[in-house]
């Protein structure tokens, strides 16, 4: 569970958020949402130990200390982290390598490109991507790294209507598997999930 207490945002010097405090069980999808400048992006980084808050505790499981929860946490962000020179399934593996993916990359790697629809493009250098592939390749890498919090920020930004929809379902299978995620979104996500509006 993770489980956010009394929690006191700050950016630049202006509170954001005071005495924030939200639970997130195991199996469930939290929605981040509110206008532009209300903190959604800065909650999320708070969550994965990124920036400390101002005040206040969260924890995931028995986990508090910022550097051991970021342990746990797959981070999709507005950075896609696709190399322009490296190929879709490099970039995978390099990610894979990295979260410690150790019983069979290459069938993790491949699994995770059926996933999200990218199997045949595979051996395209990542310059040659759409917005909307990067955003698939990002939703490959945090599928791949099998951390139990999924922390997002506009997922959906850049896909189709279709990838959209697979966005979705790849959301709900982490939490049908007892996964947490926590989504900062302006649209709506097809997902029966809690919403957190900060204003």
């Amino acid at each position: 569970m993770l489980a956010v207490e009394d929690v006191t945002g700050l950016r630049g010097g202006r509170v954001l958020f005071r005495k924030l405090s939200f639970t997130v069980g195991a199996g469930a999808a939290l929605a981040l949402e509110g206008a532009n400048g209300t903190g959604k992006t800065s909650l999320l980084r708070m969550l994965a130990g990124f920036l400390a808050p101002a005040a206040g505790t969260i924890r995931f499981g028995a986990v508090s200390e910022p550097e051991e929860r970021g342990r746990r946490v797959g981070w999709l962000g507005h950075h896609d982290a696709v190399k322009p020179q490296m190929t879709v399934a490099e970039t995978l593996f390099f990610f894979a390598r990295l979260h410690g993916v150790a019983d069979d990359i290459p069938g993790d790697v491949r699994a995770a490109l059926d996933a999200v629809g990218l199997a045949r493009l595979a051996d395209l250098p990542g310059q040659y991507l759409s917005a909307g592939q990067k955003k698939r390749v990002a939703l490959a890498r945090l599928k791949l790294t099998g951390r139990p919090l999924w922390l997002m920020d506009e997922p959906l930004a850049s896909l189709d209507t279709a990838g959209k929809t697979l966005a979705s379902g790849l959301i709900a299978a982490h939490c049908a598997g007892g996964g947490v995620a926590v989504i900062a979104t302006h649209e709506p996500l097809g997902l029966d999930c809690a919403r957190l509006v900060l204003s």
